[in-house]
Formats: structure tokens, C-alpha cells, sequence
């Protein structure tokens, strides 16, 4: 769901919260309009001078992509993927097309019907026994179309923590194109006290509260442990395991992949609940941290240029 600033200019060295992203947000309220008014079709049209410009104009952007498909060309050689300029401009390309899906998405063109789903008896099942739950989300695919989570049954209520003010323009605007919705944004830039009482209360009511679990802390550079992520290491927020040990709530992984025209949801059970015992707590979280790195390599390698982190994601992890 903050996607967003994926597509912004910035120092190689910052934080990926601080990617520039504002003319982005301007863009997507124009193809916005063009898709309300025109569909589709020609938006479809207006797609490649738009991620043309983008391609050129962000160096940072495109250095990161490159970094990202050379190791999965590396890691997956039969994945058809060199890492070169081509191949960044395809997974600009996908990230542009996975937009429109977006406004396709709140608009009405894709409605649950459209939508396949694995895995999502056992949260049918926990949402019709009033429980709530942890979903750890990422920003491989298409995560908007989780607003169809929230037709699965009546009441059902979606939270999704965003971490930008950017990200929250930009899906308030989703939400202004959808008329109504049952998914809540949350702003924090850290989960504080006030932030976990406030989602306890959520998932109490049997609530689902959605936390990306592959960005670092705006906030406590200190909070990260590291994995092994295609054969490098790099750092993951430790936030999404310590919020769900407080919780104390069934956890699950999110994926939403587009393969040809279908998009499909993936649910995976995770934990039953996230225990950090006092005595080994790091060792824990770098376990559960490890455990859903490889939840998500697992899925970036079905769908490669469907990893829409712009940024460069290995630089404080030393891969």
C-alpha cells in the first residue's frame, strides 16, 4: 500500500522514507482522471513515454533495479534475467502496469471474481471466529487489490500501517477514486506504545491489521537484524515480529502476484503467535526475521520484476 515512493529521486545513501515523490503522487492523479474517464485502453497508451521519463530522469531508481535483478540472474540463472538497462526497464514497466491495476482495482475493473486466492479458508475462518490477525505484507506485486480482503465477508476491517505522508496522499486518493472502503490507513513513522494499544483494540474486535515486513524503520536504524536475502545479506525491520508478540495473534504472510491477467493472493500461515522469550529475544526475531526472508525469495523468484523496491536494498546489509 506505499508503493508510492518507490518511483522518486534521492541520494544514493538515504533512507528509502525520503525518497522525493511528490510529482509522482501528481502523475498518478492524471492517469487517475484518464482512467476514470477513458479506460484502460488508453491509459495503456500514455504508459510508456510516462515510465520512459521515470526511467531516464531516476538514476537512484534504476541503479537499484539493476542491483536487484544481477542477483537474482545470478541467484536463478533460468529466470531469463541479465540485470542490464533492458531489463530495469522492464521492471519499471511492470511497476507502471501493477499502477494501473491499482486504479483498475478501486475503480471496479477488478472485482473478487477476478481475483484467485490460496490459502484463504483458514483467514475466512478466523475472520468468522471474531479473531484478529497479523498479516506481513511486502512490496512484491500488487498489495492494493487486498481491499478485496475486505469483501470476503461483511464488517471485515483492513488496517494497513504506512510509514509516509506521501504514501498516505497517494492512497487517499485510491480511497476518493473507491467512494467507500474498510481499509484503514495508520500513519507512524514507529510503532510506540500509543500505536500498539491502538492495534491491540483492532485486533481485539477481530479486526486484520497489514504491516510490510521487508522495510527497514523510518525511525531506529538499531531495529534490524539481518538475513540472507538471494544469497546477500541484508536488513529487515525487526517492528512486524515484536508488534505481533504484543498482539498475540495468529500471523500470516501476504503475497499478491499477477500472473498473465489473473492476480492471485497468497496467504501463508506464519506463526501462531510470535514469542520472544526474554533470555534469547534477538535470536528469535533473527530466526523469525530469516524465516520470512525466505518466505518472500521464494516469491520474488516466481515473479521477478514484480519486487518493487526502488531503493538499493543490500547497501547497509553489505551483500
Amino acid at each position: 500500500m506505499a508503493l508510492a515512493q518507490d518511483f522518486g529521486e534521492a541520494d544514493p545513501m538515504s533512507h528509502w522514507a525520503q525518497i522525493e515523490e511528490s510529482s509522482f503522487v501528481w502523475g498518478m492523479k492524471l492517469l487517475l482522471k484518464i482512467y476514470l474517464l477513458f479506460g484502460r485502453r488508453l491509459l495503456q497508451f500514455f504508459l510508456y513515454p510516462v515510465v520512459s521519463y521515470y526511467w531516464l530522469v531516476n538514476r537512484t531508481g534504476r541503479q537499484a533495479s539493476r542491483r536487484y535483478l544481477e542477483k537474482v540472474a545470478a541467484y536463478l540463472p533460468d529466470a531469463g534475467l541479465q540485470g542490464g538497462n533492458y531489463d530495469s526497464y522492464r521492471h519499471f514497466l511492470s511497476f507502471a502496469n501493477a499502477i494501473i491495476d491499482k486504479l483498475a482495482a478501486v475503480g471496479g475493473a477488478i472485482s473478487l471474481q477476478d481475483i484467485g486466492y490460496k490459502g484463504r479458508e483458514a483467514i475466512i475462518g478466523h475472520v468468522d471466529n471474531g479473531q484478529g490477525l497479523v498479516l506481513l505484507g511486502s512490496h512484491l506485486g500488487n498489495i492494493e487489490v487486498l481491499r478485496a480482503i475486505a469483501g470476503l465477508r461483511k464488517d471485515v476491517n483492513v488496517n494497513v500501517l504506512v510509514h509516509t505522508r506521501h504514501a498516505e496522499k497517494f492512497n487517499a486518493l485510491l480511497n476518493s477514486a473507491a467512494g467507500s472502503s474498510r481499509v484503514h490507513l495508520i500513519q507512524v513513522t514507529d510503532i510506540n506504545a500509543a500505536t500498539t494499544m491502538l492495534l491491540m483494540d483492532k485486533v481485539d474486535a477481530g479486526e486484520i491489521v497489514v504491516i510490510a515486513a521487508d522495510r527497514t524503520p523510518v525511525g531506529g536504524q538499531n531495529r534490524v537484524s539481518s538475513a540472507v536475502f538471494l544469497g546477500h545479506p541484508a536488513l529487515f525491520p525487526q517492528g512486524p515480529y515484536i508488534l505481533a508478540s504484543l498482539l498475540k495473534c495468529p500471523v500470516y504472510t501476504l503475497f499478491c502476484l499477477k500472473h498473465q491477467r489473473c492476480q492471485t493472493i497468497y496467504f501463508e500461515h506464519f506463526s501462531d503467535t510470535i514469542v520472544l522469550p526474554r533470555k534469547n529475544r534477538d535470536g528469535a526475531i533473527t530466526e523469525y526475521v530469516q524465516a520470512y526472508a525466505d518466505r518472500l525469495q521464494s516469491y520474488c523468484l516466481k515473479e521477478p520484476l514484480q519486487w518493487f523496491n526502488f531503493y538499493d536494498f543490500w547497501q547497509e546489509g553489505h551483500g
